[in-house]
């Protein structure tokens, strides 16, 4: 594909940016279009993995058909089946009537199923009699369905890791990543921060009659050592908000701001302030740095905490035993930067199985209300950080609620 045919498609689909990796991945989504493959995008939260879709769709044999978008992760997990496969008048509390799903409406045309990986294991085995054979059952319904869809899917998590953890069906993963296409993290596409922040700026001073916001030297320089974690989403919103703070009505002679690195830097996050230490990208993974530092702080905060418990439970006296010497067993909070040491005087504390499963229910409560507090309550913000679903904090909160 030539430049003036790539930036014809880039054009058509609003995409900024001349960065290597973005172009290959929109020279492939134009060169596997007319297949019927599936196509696996990959890449960080933010980065734009649902152009790509878009992309396939306007250049495949279905352009006529219907285009649809599911948000997996948004589905409760009770109906997810009856969204993507409809359901009969009765089927469940609730079902007034027939319905019909996402697999029928998009029939002749491309389904788009983003957060895939957040799909329950029951429905990923559901969708994969449907890519196998286009076959499905409505919910409460014996009836075999047909439908012609081509599917797309989207995740920002490691899917090979989610199938050794057995989170993922490993024959669905095969069956998914067909083709796999990578979209860079925008820390990765430096070159091109500044020209998404123009075309940001320029769309707010458009729609609201406002003047562009420029950067000096200086400020271009701040701008693109920032790392981004939120990449181009996060790029718009805070350039919305300069543009929303810093600039004021056009007037005659007037269209446009300079500012300079200090102004600039009321907007940018300070990484000092950020939970986990930045490091440099590395490429190849579906996971980002950020990601990896999370999951390992994760790992080892659970590994420490089971180590602990395991050892207060083996502590505990045999039937018709003698019971072991107490030992000091530190109280171990992730979040103390010092653990709490129990007095040789006390006793040794015994917990069961029961309590030590209780224990960790705690901790990850624990540590979904902590970050819910830094975020003053923005589930997305909070589980983002996490690296979890939204839906499994919902969940935790209706839990709580429901005591």
């Amino acid at each position: 594909m030539d430049a003036i045919e790539l930036q014809k498609i880039k054009n058509k689909f609003d995409i900024i940016g001349n960065d290597a990796a973005l172009n290959r991945a929109i020279e492939t989504a134009v060169a596997v279009a007319p297949t019927d493959l599936t196509v696996l995008v990959t890449g960080e939260s933010g980065v734009g993995k649902d152009v790509i879709p878009k992309i396939i769709h306007q250049y495949s044999r279905r352009r006529n058909g219907k285009f649809l978008a599911v948000n997996c992760g948004a589905i409760p997990e009770g109906t997810i089946n009856a969204e993507l496969f409809g359901h009969e008048k009765g089927s469940f509390t609730g079902a007034i009537g027939d319905r019909k799903g996402y697999f029928e409406e998009a029939d002749g045309g491309t389904l788009f199923l983003d957060e895939i990986g957040e799909l329950p294991r029951e429905t990923q085995a559901l969708l994969l009699r449907v890519l196998q054979n286009g076959e499905y059952m409505k919910v409460g319904s014996s009836k075999v369905e047909k439908t012609d869809v081509r599917v797309i899917t989207a995740t920002n998590v490691n899917l090979a890791y989610a199938v050794s953890t057995g989170k993922f069906r490993e024959d669905l993963y095969y069956r998914l990543n067909a083709i796999q296409l990578s979209m860079p993290a925008l820390r990765d596409r430096k070159d091109d921060i500044y020209l998404l922040f123009r075309k940001f700026t320029a769309d707010f001073s458009e729609k609201y009659n406002v003047c562009k916001i420029a950067l000096n030297h200086d400020a271009i320089l701040e701008l693109t050592r920032y790392r981004w974690p939120g990449n181009v989403r996060q790029l718009k919103n805070i350039t919305e908000t300069i543009s929303a703070l810093e600039s004021r009505p056009v007037t005659a002679g007037s269209d446009r701001i300079e500012i300079g690195p200090e102004r600039l830097s009321r907007y940018i996050p300070n990484e000092k302030d950020s939970l986990l230490p930045a490091v440099a990208a590395s490429s190849g993974s579906a996971f980002s740095d950020d990601d990896k530092q999370k999951i390992v702080k994760a790992i080892l905060d659970l590994k420490m905490e089971v180590d602990r418990l395991r050892s207060i439970v083996e502590a505990r006296p045999a039937i018709g035993g003698t019971a072991p010497a107490p030992q000091a067993a530190p109280a171990y909070d992730p979040y103390d930067n010092e653990p709490e040491e129990q007095s040789f005087d006390e006793e040794p504390r015994t917990v069961g199985p029961a309590q030590a499963e209780m224990s960790l229910k705690r901790a990850n409560d624990d540590m979904i209300e902590r970050a819910l507090a830094r975020h003053g309550g923005k589930v997305k913000l909070a589980a983002a950080e996490l690296g979890i679903s939204e839906r499994t904090i919902y969940r935790k909160l209706a839990e709580k609620r429901g005591k």
